[in-house]
């Protein structure tokens, strides 16, 4: 795509994005149907589907970019998508309402600050493996990528074990939270797909449909937008951290902002820290795609976005367990801190990239 102009490549990354937007949508409303249909709920296996299925136009990015060679696009697009898509919870926040307690007050439970926790320990693993010398290679295999899937998957299992019941009062729910169990926009999802007459073969293949649109438009956003990267003399890592990381959010926004509506703040949150906490593993996908060390080649640039999604991270994680009830400028206290540091770590990031 690099021989084709401007006009045509802003065209192009903009129609994939909106592809990936619908697409995103429909992946979301039929993992919802079928995960409940197929009784999978908070097994392993259905959290799984879900990790892959919200974090399939990244999947696509990370692969595309992995066989070109580009790593610095898939490493940027994993790292920043972690900090960018923690930024979604500050607009999911805002479109709380004016009236009502912050995102955070609604959301607050223990299960939601161990699935922080999770996200935290996966990228301490991420900076621990950019320290290993990039000849720690056998089978297409690196031991950084190996443990953070390996930590991916207990963390998954704890929390699994998190959900059915803590030993707290009220299994570490918060008290005056939000009114209805987690979880029920997925049960209104598969109520909605039922009164429409939506079998469960039906939302397979509009599953399947989906994934495969979302994937196509993925390769189409990662190709133009490293395309438009080389048009205006922006590097890969910073390009995927920010423009193309935002484009690849736009799913997590419009499923959140549908569970925030419906009252299911935990959900809501839970759904961006389960996709922060599996972008990670998308580092064992570019090694054994490209067949080279991926994180040990890590840049300045991204071990500052690390540490960039660590601190956001813990900003979130301190707010459900304070649980601020003031809203400042329409957002929680903990969300504008959010939207303050995201700021200053986006005008750093652009410092370290031109320096």
């Amino acid at each position: 795509m690099s021989g084709l102009p401007l006009v045509a490549l802003l065209a192009i990354f903009a129609g994939a994005a909106a592809v990936i937007w619908v697409a995103g949508v429909q992946l979301s409303n039929q993992t919802d149907v079928l995960s409940t249909r197929l009784g999978l709920g908070s097994a392993l296996g259905g959290l799984i589907l879900l990790a892959v299925a919200t974090n399939l136009p990244e999947l696509a990015i990370v692969a595309s970019a992995a066989v070109s060679g580009n790593l610095g696009v898939a490493v940027g697009n994993i790292l920043g998508g972690i900090a960018i898509q923690t930024v979604v919870l500050v607009v999911l926040d805002v479109a709380g309402g004016r009236g009502s307690k912050p995102l955070t007050y609604r959301a607050a439970s223990l299960v939601l600050v161990l699935e922080a926790m999770l996200v935290i320990a996966v990228l301490a693993v991420v900076v621990a493996g950019t320290q290993l010398p990039s000849g720690l290679i056998a089978f297409r295999l690196t031991p950084g990528p190996v443990l953070i899937t390996v930590l991916w998957v207990a963390g998954l299992l704890l929390l699994r074990r998190a959900g059915s019941s803590l030993p707290w009062q009220e299994s570490g729910q918060a008290p005056d939270g939000q009114d209805r169990p987690r979880g029920h926009r997925r049960q209104h999802a598969e109520h909605q797909a039922t009164s429409k007459g939506t079998s469960t073969a039906k939302a397979a293949v509009i599953f399947g449909l989906a994934a495969v649109v979302t994937l196509v438009a993925g390769v189409a956003l990662e190709r133009s937008g490293d395309a438009i990267a080389d048009h205006i003399g922006l590097s890969g890592v910073l390009f995927g951290a920010t423009v193309l990381a935002a484009a690849t959010s736009l799913p997590e926004i419009s499923t959140g902002l549908t569970s925030v509506r419906n009252g299911d703040y935990q959900l809501a949150v839970s759904d961006i820290f389960g996709g922060n906490a599996f972008l990670p593993v998308l580092f064992l996908l570019a090694t054994l795609l490209s067949g080279r060390s991926v994180l040990p080649q890590a840049q300045h640039a991204d071990i500052y976005l690390t540490a960039l999604g660590i601190l956001l991270t813990l900003v979130y994680a301190a707010g459900l367990l304070f649980r601020p009830a003031r809203r400042i400028a329409g957002m929680g206290v903990d969300s504008l801190v959010v939207l303050v540091l995201y700021a200053l770590g986006v005008a750093g990031l652009f410092a370290i990239a031109t320096a």
